[in-house]
Order: structure tokens, then sequence, then C-alpha cells
């Protein structure tokens, strides 16, 4: 039978991320005592120290620091359990969050919102649509349930949902296109590059090819789109979205000799499945069959 309580270890965690016990009293709206008498019922029953005081700073003594790590884990876990009792108990979640990659196919990811709202009416879609390493920082955020994105989970099992083709193209007047031969390096690097943002704070990343002197960087796939049809510059932009522009003859692909096609996975990532309303899983289901192909 354990004989410390999850209550001990949240104020424990509280001291040590916030620096000590008056800042942490302010953080989790205690009093400063029944912090202490936590923390210090805690050191008497587990016979260890848990912090040091110098002077008016508090630190983590070396058995602190080191239950700290498994103390984040035991607390994400109880605060996992709390969700799905409340799931439990509400039944049918009223919105569904979600964030997508911009370069993710829009008629897969349409229909399968359509499939949710005709087996749940009333749901509200909370869609975001992010670039690159967006998606994972809004779930890591709890911002939304699920992402769905180029990149996989550092600390969670991700799932492979799609290949999506990139294919290098410009303007079917743009000079690249009108040389009549195989463009070079030299040929890319003279000419104006569209790359897009990464929507994620934390990362900031461009990504693939950037070896052009001049570059515009814009937040969405569209945008790009719009460039190029005006002859502003070349991209490597997803084949489905181009697609119809390449049968107009519109946009055209780029003559490379190597890497005018590259493939990237898309994941379906979410932090944990019994989390997860039946509104969520439905739609896990139908994004999970609309992908098979």
């Amino acid at each position: 039978m354990a004989r410390s309580t999850l209550e001990q270890w949240r104020m424990f965690k509280a001291v040590a991320e916030h620096g000590g016990f008056h800042q942490a009293a302010e953080a989790v709206f205690k009093s400063q005592s029944s912090i202490h008498h936590a923390v210090h019922k805690l050191e008497d029953v587990l016979g260890v120290q848990l912090f040091q005081v110098e002077g008016r700073k508090t630190h983590l003594s070396a058995a602190g620091q080191q239950l700290l790590r498994r103390i984040n884990f035991l607390l994400a876990e109880a605060e996992r359990m709390e969700q799905v009792a409340l799931n439990l108990q509400a039944g049918v979640e009223s919105t569904l969050s979600i964030a997508v990659d911009d370069a993710f196919p829009r008629d897969i990811l349409y229909q399968t919102l359509s499939a949710v709202s005709h087996e749940y009416p009333l749901i509200r879609i909370d869609l975001m649509e992010t670039v690159l390493s967006g998606a994972n920082e809004l779930l890591a955020q709890g911002k939304v349930e699920i992402a769905v994105s180029p990149f996989t989970l550092a600390d969670n099992l991700s799932e492979d949902i799609c290949q999506v083709e990139f294919i290098a193209v410009a303007g079917s007047e743009h000079p690249l296109n009108q040389l009549g031969r195989e463009l070079t390096l030299e040929d890319l690097k003279s000419c104006r590059q569209i790359v897009l943002r990464d929507s994620g704070k934390a990362r900031d990343k461009e990504h693939g090819w950037l070896g052009s002197e001049q570059r515009w960087t814009v937040s969405h796939v569209g945008t790009s789109i719009e460039l190029l049809l005006k002859q502003l510059g070349f991209a490597w932009l997803p084949h489905h979205a181009v697609k119809p522009y390449l049968d107009k003859g519109q946009l055209k692909a780029l003559v490379l000799p190597r890497g005018n096609c590259r493939s990237s996975t898309f994941y379906l990532n979410f932090n944990d499945a019994d989390t997860l309303g039946p509104v969520a899983r439905t739609f896990l289901g139908h994004l999970r069959y609309l992908t098979q192909d």
C-alpha cells in the first residue's frame, strides 16, 4: 500500500518547477504552510531529503532530481485517468479539435470530416491548418486531440497513415520551363524559390532543398501555387495540390537530373487512445479507411 499521496507529489513537483515554496504556493493557489507540510510529510515517509535550501533559494537534492523524472510520468498517467473518467461521464464530446498539415490531401480530409458529421450532426469541428512541426506542437500543448503531421512524436508512438509525393514545379511561362533542357543546380540557384514556413514556434524550420539565392517564405500551399501561377518562382509542392494546374498546362514539372520528386510520410498522432471520445475515435477510423489505398 502506497504511503504517499498524489497530492503530496503534486506539491513536490510544484516546488521543483517554480523554484521555491513561496513561488509554488502562488502558482497552485495554496498556502505556503500547506505545501511545506505536504513536502515534509513526503520526506518523512520516504526517508530521503528532496530539497536543499541555500539562503533564499531552494534546490532539488540528488534524490529529488531522480524522483522528479519518475513522478512526471506518474502524474501524467493520473491526469489521463481523470480525462478517461470525464469522457465516460460526458459521453459524446461536443467539439473535435484537430491539427492537419497543409500538405495532407484535402479530399481525404474533407471526406473524413463529412463522414464524422454525418454520424454526429451536432459536433463542432475545430480544424487548425499547420505546416511542418505545427500540428505536433499543438498536440503537445493540448490544443488539439489529434494531429496529422509529417513528423513522428518524440515521446509517443506515431501511426504511418499515408505517403505524399512532392514535385518540383513552376509556371508554364517561367524561365526555368523555357530553357528546353535538363536544369542544373546553377539554374535553380539563380531563380526565386517559394518555400513553406514552419507554423510551429519551437522548431521554426524550413524543409527541403533551400539552395536558391532568392527565397520567398509563405504560410500556405495555396499561396505558393498562386505565386507560381504568376511566374514568380518555383517550388516543391504536393502532387495532389498541383495536379489540376499541371493538367491544364498552367504549371509544369521541372526537368531535373534527380530530386524532382520526393515522398514524405504522414503520421496520425495522438497522446492516449483511452482519453479520446467517440467522435475522435470515429475520425481516426474513417481517416484510416480512406488512406488504405
